[in-house]
C-alpha cells in the first residue's frame, strides 16, 4: 500500500472513531439526563405518597388536594409538606416502603422540622449498612410550617440500575476502539518496518554487487594472457581485486555480526583498561583505515588517570563505528575531536564532528537496526544501518548511557556515559 492511501485510511479511521465516541457519549449523557429526570419524578411521587400517608394517619387529607407537598431544591435534597404533626418513626417507615415501591435502592437522610425551636431536629441516616445520626446540614423552608427534608447522599446504586447496559455498551465500544487502535498501530509499524527492511536489502545488493563487479572486470582483464606484458597494469587490477574482496567481506562480516547478536544473549569479556591508552590505541588503527586516513581525529583526553571496565573487543568496535560515521557523514575534511571528562563517579566520552549533523526528531531513532536518516532520492553514503544498532546493543549490554545532540558550530556529538 502506498504512503498516501495508508495517510488517507489513518485520517478516515480516526474521523470515524471520533464520530463514534461523540455519538456514544452523546447518548450516554442524553441517557444520565433522562435517567435524572426519572429519578425526581420517581421520587416527588414517592413523597406524595408519603406526606398523603402522613395525613391520612392524622384523619387530615381534606387540605391535601391544594397542597404543593414537594420542593425540589437541588437534585439531591426535597422538602416535604405535610402541614400536621409528624412522628419520626412513621415518617420513617413510610419512606422506605414508598421509596422501595418506585425502585429507588439508594441510602437516603431526613429530619423534621421543629416549630417550636424553628429549626431542623436530628437528621437520621438509613442506608443498607444500618441506622445512624445524620451529620448533613438540612436547609429550611421560607414558605412551609410543618414539613420535613430528605436528602440522597448517593445516587450511584439508583443510576448504575437505570444505565447498567448503556455503562456495559461503552465499556465494549471503547474496548473495540482500543483494540481497533492497537491493530493500526501495529500495521504503521509494520509498514515501517517493511520500508525499513526494503532500504536494507536494497543498500545489501548493491553494497555486495559492487564489489563483485569489479572483482569480475578485474579478474576478465588478467584472464588475458596479454596483460603479461603489461606488470604494473597487472599488479593493478591485482590490487584491484583485493581491495574489493575485502570490502565483500567486511560488508558480510557486519551482517554475520549481527546475526550473531540477534541469535544470543552478548557476553561481556570485561577487563579494566586505561581510557586514554585505549583510546590512543583504537584511533591509530582507525587512522591506517580506509575511512580514518581522510580524517582528522584529536584526542584530549581527561587529566586524570581513568580506568573503565570494558569488553575491549566491543568497545574497540563501538568507537570505531562512531568514527566511521562521523566520517562518512561529512561533506568535507572531516574532523572529530574525542574528548573525556570526569565527573564524580561517570566519565563522558564526547565524539564531537564536523558532519551534515542529524535532525533532531532523528535523535532516538538512528539507533535502531536498519534505521538510516531520510535523505530523499539521494544514496551518496553507503551502508546499511547496522553501526548505530550494534553501539546501542552493546551499550545496553555494558548498562552505559549513549545520547546524541546537535554540534553548535555544525555536525553532531554523541557523549557516551559510564562509570568507573
Amino acid at each position: 500500500m502506498k504512503g498516501k492511501g495508508l495517510k488517507y485510511i489513518i485520517f478516515l479511521a480516526t474521523l470515524l472513531v471520533a464520530g463514534i465516541l461523540v455519538i456514544q457519549f452523546g447518548f450516554l449523557k442524553s441517557s444520565y439526563n433522562y435517567t435524572e429526570k426519572q429519578f425526581r419524578e420517581s421520587a416527588t411521587v414517592a413523597l406524595k405518597e408519603v406526606a398523603w400517608q402522613m395525613l391520612l394517619a392524622t384523619g387530615n387529607t381534606a387540605n391535601f388536594d391544594s397542597l404543593a407537598p414537594v420542593e425540589i431544591v437541588n437534585n439531591n435534597y426535597y422538602l416535604v409538606n405535610v402541614n400536621a404533626q409528624i412522628d419520626k418513626d412513621l415518617l420513617k417507615k413510610h419512606l422506605i416502603e414508598e421509596l422501595k415501591k418506585h425502585e429507588i435502592y439508594t441510602d437516603f437522610e431526613f429530619a423534621i422540622y421543629n416549630n417550636e425551636l424553628e429549626q431542623m431536629e436530628e437528621g437520621l441516616l438509613v442506608s443498607h449498612q444500618g441506622e445512624k445520626p445524620s451529620d448533613f446540614n438540612f436547609q429550611l423552608s421560607n414558605g412551609f410550617s410543618s414539613y420535613f427534608g430528605i436528602h440522597f447522599p448517593d445516587r450511584t446504586n439508583f443510576f448504575y440500575s437505570q444505565l447498567s447496559v448503556w455503562y456495559l455498551f461503552t465499556g465494549l465500544l471503547i474496548a473495540v476502539l482500543l483494540f481497533f487502535g492497537y491493530t493500526l498501530s501495529v500495521i504503521i509499524r509494520q509498514r515501517q518496518l517493511s520500508e525499513i527492511q526494503k532500504n536494507f536489502i536494497n543498500n545489501l545488493t548493491h553494497e555486495l554487487k559492487t564489489p563483485i563487479s569489479s572483482i569480475a572486470i578485474a579478474s576478465g582483464v588478467i584472464n588475458n594472457k596479454k596483460i603479461l606484458n603489461t606488470p604494473d597494469r597487472l599488479f593493478e587490477y591485482a590490487r584491484i581485486i583485493q581491495e574489493q574482496n575485502q570490502r565483500l567481506s567486511k560488508n558480510v562480516e557486519k551482517v554475520l555480526n549481527l546475526a550473531s547478536l540477534e541469535k544470543s544473549r552478548i557476553v561481556l569479556n570485561r577487563e579494566s583498561l586505561p581510557l586514554t591508552a585505549t583510546l590512543k590505541e583504537i584511533t591509530n588503527h582507525f587512522g591506517q583505515s580506509d575511512f580514518g586516513q581522510k580524517a582528522q581525529i584529536t584526542l584530549k583526553p581527561d587529566q586524570s588517570d581513568i580506568v573503565i571496565s570494558t569488553d575491549k573487543f566491543h568497545f574497540t568496535n563501538l568507537v570505531m563505528n562512531i568514527l566511521e560515521n562521523g566520517v562518512k557523514y561529512c561533506e568535507k575534511v572531516p574532523k572529530i575531536t574525542i574528548e573525556t571528562i570526569r565527573d564524580k563517579k561517570q566519565v563522558s566520552i564526547h565524539f564531537i564532528d564536523n558532519g551534515i549533523g542529524i535532525p533532531v526528531d532523528q535523535h532516538k531513532k538512528i539507533f535502531k537496526k536498519f534505521y538510516r536518516v531520510p535523505t530523499g532520492n539521494i544514496h551518496n553514503v553507503k551502508g546499511f544501518g547496522l553501526g548505530l544498532d550494534y553501539v546501542n546493543k552493546i551499550v545496553i549490554a555494558h548498562k552505559w548511557n549513549i545520547k546524541v545532540e546537535d554540534n553548535p558550530t555544525g555536525g553532531s556529538i554523541f557523549t557516551l556515559t559510564l562509570p568507573v
